[in-house]
């Protein structure tokens, strides 16, 4: 090629690059980067201990980690100490997220179901209006699949290149014929974390997958979520963080062993407690990857264009109430946290108590980014709780939080939260109200106290006309419906039905740790 013609084709290059990021920031709308944990207990990050009383953030002692990027996003941002999952486990919480729809509406009301085709996710709506929208991480809604490397359903996430379905595999590799899991077993995937190093481990593969990504399309709007399978079990992670917490004294937590007179049938023990060591580890590593990421948007000059959400799928007990993982509308289990930075439209430094649900989120980020919704959510719009750091007026602090399975399982509960109250109506016990403020560790019923009659009797309300305006089959529960018949309408005392199961399971109970304790 003549230098001329080099020139020219180079200038008109350089021009063409000019005008792509011209064009860029001249575009409407800001990138929007989500990043999500799996199984992550809210008291592990700094942001969330510096806005709790000394007992509810010290939940094992005085050892915690550290999460100084994380504490960076709330401090210039805003934390919300009252999201819930809005099924405490990872398939239905992950599909009421992306779509802004009940579990029993979409339909994924328990692990392992494909999400319907016909739903409509931020990310597809983010893409019509022309954003490069990416995914990497565990997905888990496409079903059986595992791990399932780029699901050909993509619902809006048009490179998902890096996206596996299933499994909290511990370290991950590129190949010629693409990604896999690097940790292997006579040819198949496992999840061994030996050898893994700050290339291979999971967190940070994907860490560095986001990182590609904001580099590919800085001049472009651009939607991407990474989901890290971490912290969820099993415990393990690379070094150095394998070992960085193991000299730290921890204790278990003040509900590890209460009587079962204190716990409703659906909270009874199960399983025991891993210690905090290798877990706070994973959560360190995690916090390392967010720095990383956000050094990318700074690099980029990206910070002030661009929303960063921090959240989870749902949380983890960590050995409160003598339970292990998630599932059950214990606080531990069903908050999650959630933090959103967006300079100039969200309230820097803002703490909200409005309580709000995986389904708010679709709503509410399209909102700040004037984005139009497909109309099919069913979450409420909480961007102006966002912007202005208050509720807007009329505002119902209210979110609803159910179990995972169908009607016909038998085993069902369903939960109306408010940033105070917890009202929980189960097919296998006796409705539980917790006044949160009272009682932060769950161990006290209140439903039938004559001070609670109307808080009862209001939240009762609101959870019928949620099951019926959204169809939620729980509703009708046999005795599900006869504990809110009495709440709503009823004059004389309740008549409880599961009193004396819980009495003789506690009964139970002590003679078996008396027989233990002669032994």
């Amino acid at each position: 090629m003549k230098r001329r013609d080099f020139l020219k084709s180079s200038g008109l290059a350089a021009a063409f690059l000019f005008s792509r990021g011209a064009l860029a920031q001249g575009r409407k709308g800001p990138n929007l980067v989500i990043i999500h944990t799996d199984e992550h207990n809210f008291r592990t990050l700094g942001c969330y201990r510096a806005v709790m009383s000394k007992q509810q953030a010290l939940m094992w002692g005085d050892a915690v980690v550290e999460t100084p990027n994380i504490d960076w996003l709330a401090k210039n941002g805003a934390l919300c100490t009252s999201f819930y999952a809005t099924t405490p486990v990872c398939s239905p919480s992950r599909g009421a997220f992306v779509s802004g729809r009940y579990p029993q509406n979409t339909p994924v009301v328990t692990n392992n179901i494909p999400m319907d085709d016909s739903i409509i996710t931020f990310a597809e709506i983010l893409r019509r209006k022309g954003y490069a929208t990416g995914y990497a991480g565990k997905w888990h809604l496409d079903g059986l699949g595992k791990p399932q490397w780029e699901p050909k359903r993509k619902f809006g996430f048009g490179d998902n290149r890096y996206m596996f379905n299933r499994g909290h595999w511990k370290q991950l590799e590129d190949t010629p014929a693409g990604p896999r899991v690097k940790a292997r077993k006579g040819g198949n995937p496992n999840y061994s974390v030996a050898g893994a190093d700050e290339k291979s481990f999971t967190t940070d593969f994907l860490a560095d997958k986001t990182v590609d990504f904001i580099n590919e399309h800085k001049t472009e709007r651009f939607c991407y979520m990474v989901s890290f399978p971490d912290p969820h079990g099993p415990d393990t992670v690379r070094p150095p963080y394998d070992t960085m917490f193991n000299d730290q004294q921890y204790k278990n937590p003040r509900t590890f062993d209460v009587g079962t007179n204190r716990v409703p049938n659906w909270g009874k023990p199960s399983g025991g407690f891993n210690g905090m060591a290798k877990y706070y580890g994973m959560v360190k590593c995690i916090d390392d990857n967010v720095g990383k990421i956000l050094g990318a948007l700074r690099k980029n000059g990206l910070m002030k264009s661009t929303i960063v959400v921090f959240t989870a799928d749902h949380g983890d007990l960590r050995g409160e109430h003598h339970r292990q993982n998630k599932g059950v509308p214990f606080e531990g289990s069903a908050k999650i946290p959630f933090v959103m930075y967006y300079p100039g439209k969200v309230k820097a430094g803002a703490v909200l108590d409005e309580t709000l649900g995986c389904v708010d989120f679709l709503p509410t980020v399209l909102s700040l980014m004037d984005c139009e919704t497909a109309g099919k959510e069913e979450g409420r719009d909480a961007s102006e709780l966002f912007a202005k750091g208050r509720a807007p007026a009329g505002w119902n602090d209210i979110t609803f939080v159910r179990s995972t399975g169908r009607q016909s399982d038998g085993t069902i509960w369903l939960a109306a939260v408010t940033n105070r109250y917890k009202l929980v109506y189960s097919s296998v016990d006796d409705p539980w109200l917790f006044d949160l403020e009272k009682d932060p560790d769950e161990l006290e019923n209140f439903f039938t106290a004559p001070a609670y009659r109307e808080r009862v009797r209001e939240l009762s309300r609101e959870l019928e006309d949620y099951g019926r305006k959204f169809k939620d089959p729980y509703v009708a529960n046999q005795v599900v419906k006869a504990g809110l018949a009495w709440a709503i309408k009823g004059t004389g005392p309740f008549e409880p039905s599961f009193v004396k199961q819980s009495s003789e399971s506690d009964s139970a109970g002590r003679k078996r740790k008396k027989r233990s304790q002669r032994k």
